[in-house]
């Protein structure tokens, strides 16, 4: 009998994940249907997927691109969120060359993703004792949790993947310290969440597991569960410290090299907001890129989150609050979070803690749905649930009483549904009731999407690759793009427009062109202040000046010391550089086509970047190019008495050379090329200048020790479950 009964309820809980995937199904449909490039907008369609495509071609081509100098700025691959040691990211990289249609196929990498993170949640509520219906609900609003589906689904890939693993390390980290499983799932999702190369995910699993430890002793009454569980995150832990090292030991040379805690208001939102979490038409009050009234319902968590507390029954509920004491932990410190400070070294902007914060929420508040709902005296729940939706309406009123109308219609929308799940609660079972409650969620979420057009987060990039490579000019070699995205009117947002004559971002990527720089977070500061280049390869007006600018040390102007073949001007920062002569060794091309746009120089004599390899400068030193690739210069030098070779590669911490063999130091000219001394008395020398990333030596013995560590925790455990399959029943 009781065989019979664990079968069935393992077929309810495959049954339920069914619908959970199903559910996310449907409502990506709907966003889709209310935008088709909702999943393809901001930070997705001018950094991610362009990267998918370079790492894809490059690991095609058997290359590891840790560091690609001829894109400069932004070529450092490794402090990038590339995700150069996360599989399943390399998948994708792999699979995105030969997809025409990125914004197709972002979606349904998001998609996957969505799903990952609907089923982790969906996990993480069964563990914690929840029927399945209510951890189906669960599952199924959380893709579509306001923060989370308006940025980081629709723009930050990264942390929307990373949340997806972080999700399940925490159903597999309560599984392990219950001992319902082993240690690697838990290791696997942890370095998956780590490995995604982005801190926040990162920091976000540490506190996760942390609360999830406190939890486990408060429960189990005893500290060696949690103990396992904190010795499997540290392997963990440390097996991802491969991915961080490169970023924390080139921090000093970048933007990002600060490690202060300031306090500012940009995306920090205050607790308040927390009573937005129900009502579809909220739109919050915090600081932003548009002022102080958001445009998006970006705190909104799910429709019956706060109106369904009037129908737990608290004194039952009692009975499991040591159980969720780790929930409740984690979603306290989320809560924390959201409201500063505004920055804390690299981890910025509160706000974007807002997904694990509605994650806690949710499962809270359905696995006390899934373990202690009541409708028993429902007149006096209801009044009390009418209650707290009129808290909603007066908070988002409060916040944003231009949309008093809407309002009122989210209001009436959440009452009709309470009413409907309670009279189906009631009269069908719990099942039908939650049904109703995933239903409601798509129809929602097209709402809300459809409400906010145009969005106001797009760049309009091309979607087409082969429609981008036809339209946009052939330029071979490395070109230099002086330009300013925000001169771009609305109206130029097209291939018939800016598009087919300007990249910026890692639009070039998708174009397969090497441009210096391209969407960098964390740009080289000296670099980007000798060009006055920002982080989407935008520049100020003085860049032509400062491009062609002697270096007074080597004589040589900056363009020469990069090696570029080729200077595009955008018309509309530069409307009269045709008027003026070309500089010494510089021509005026023109493209038959893109002049409305662009103005372009090459060199009098061709190409630069393929000659002597990456040498830019020798001062008395004779130097030969031997050979040549991302991660290594290696020429033949001779100096009497003695020079210097400056090579057409920026500064980043891990450069080191040897002359025959021998260890010779390096500086950087202009604090941005790196240079090597060559001593008097060289003769038919091998020059040999690599680079490596900073750390991976420590970083790939702290992952073996994390690999052996977690090997000595699964032997652990195996023993342990043999000894507990041979004890007497």
């Amino acid at each position: 009998m009781r065989v019979e009964i664990r079968e069935v309820a393992r077929r309810d809980v495959h049954r339920w994940g069914l619908i959970t995937v199903a559910g996310i199904i449907v409502g990506y449909l709907a966003v889709v249907l209310a935008n088709a490039r909702h999943f393809y907008t901001d930070d997705t369609e001018s950094q991610y997927a362009p990267m998918w495509v370079m790492v894809g071609r490059r690991l095609r081509d058997g290359d590891f691109p840790l560091m690609v100098p001829e894109h400069w700025m932004a070529g450092n691959n490794t402090i990038e969120e590339v995700g150069l040691l996360n599989p399943p990211q390399l998948l994708i990289d792999l699979i995105a060359p030969s997809i025409d249609n990125l914004a197709l196929y972002a979606t349904v990498v998001k998609l996957v993703f969505a799903v990952i993170l609907g089923l982790g949640v969906y996990r993480i509520c069964l563990e914690y004792g929840s029927k399945a219906p209510w951890a189906a609900v669960a599952g199924v609003s959380i893709p579509f949790t306001g923060f989370l589906l308006f940025f980081d689904e629709a723009s930050w890939m990264t942390a929307f993947t990373g949340t997806a693993w972080v999700v399940h390390a925490w159903a597999s980290g309560v599984r392990y310290s219950r001992g319902r499983s082993g240690p690697i799932p838990t290791f696997v999702f942890l370095y998956l969440a780590m490995s995604v190369q982005y801190v926040f995910p990162a920091v976000e699993a540490g506190l996760m597991i942390g609360a999830v430890a406190i939890g486990e002793v408060v429960y189990q009454r005893r500290w060696q569960p949690s103990v396992r569980l904190l010795t499997v995150s540290a392997c963990a832990a440390l097996a991802g410290l491969l991915t961080y090292l490169p970023s924390l030991l080139s921090a000093q040379v970048t933007w990002r090299g600060t490690s202060q805690i300031n306090n500012d208001p940009f995306l920090t939102v205050p607790w308040s907001e927390s009573l937005n979490a129900s009502l579809p038409s909220t739109l919050p009050a915090f600081t932003s890129w548009w002022g102080y009234v958001q445009p998006m319902p970006v705190v909104y968590i799910a429709w019956f989150l706060i109106p369904a507390l009037a129908f737990i029954d608290w004194g039952k509920a009692r009975s499991a609050a040591r159980e969720l004491t780790g929930v409740a932990v984690f979603t306290v410190i989320m809560l924390m979070w959201t409201a500063g400070p505004g920055s804390i070294g690299p981890l910025r902007w509160p706000a974007r803690v807002l997904p694990m914060l509605a994650i806690g929420l949710l499962v809270l508040v359905c696995v006390l749905l899934g373990r202690c709902a009541t409708t028993r005296d429902w007149r006096r729940r209801a009044i009390a649930a009418g209650v707290l939706v009129a808290l909603l309406l007066v908070r988002s009123a409060s916040a944003a009483p231009h949309r008093l109308g809407w309002h009122l219609v989210a209001v009436l929308v959440v009452l009709a549904l309470g009413a409907a799940m309670l009279w189906l609660g009631h009269n069908r079972g719990v099942a039908a009731a939650c049904l109703l409650a995933i239903v409601a969620v798509p129809p929602i979420a097209y709402a809300q999407v459809k409400g906010v057009q145009p969005t106001p987060m797009s760049w309009n990039l091309p979607e087409v690759r082969s429609e981008m490579m036809s339209a946009f000019p052939d330029f071979e070699g490395t070109t230099l793009q002086l330009a300013d995205r925000a001169l771009i009117a609305p109206g130029e947002k097209s291939l018939d427009g800016a598009y087919g004559s300007l990249a910026f971002g890692h639009y070039a990527k998708n174009l397969e062109l090497d441009y210096t720089s391209g969407y960098t977070p964390n740009g080289y500061y000296w670099f980007g202040e000798m060009l006055c280049m920002r982080w989407d390869m935008s520049v100020c007006p003085d860049a032509f000046r400062r491009a062609f600018t002697v270096e007074p040390t080597t004589g040589r102007t900056v363009v020469d010391l990069m090696k570029v073949d080729r200077v595009v001007l955008q018309r509309a920062l530069y409307p009269d550089a045709r008027g003026q002569a070309a500089p010494d060794g510089w021509k005026w091309v023109d493209y038959p086509g893109h002049e409305q746009q662009i103005s372009v120089l090459e060199r009098v004599d061709g190409p630069v970047s393929t000659r002597d390899g990456r040498i830019a400068d020798t001062q008395g030193v004779q130097a030969i190019s031997l050979g040549e690739s991302d991660l290594t210069s290696r020429a033949r030098v001779s100096s009497a008495d003695g020079g210097r070779v400056v090579f057409a590669r920026l500064g980043w911490p891990g450069y080191r050379a040897t002359l025959d063999g021998r260890p010779v130091p390096i500086d950087v000219v202009a604090k941005s090329f790196v240079s090597v001394d060559i001593p008097a008395g060289t003769q038919d020398a091998e020059l040999v200048l690599s680079w490596r990333p900073p750390g991976w030596k420590i970083g790939g013995a702290a992952m073996l020790v994390g690999l052996a560590g977690l090997g000595v925790l699964e032997w652990l455990h195996l023993r342990r479950r043999r000894a507990d399959r041979m004890a007497p029943a």
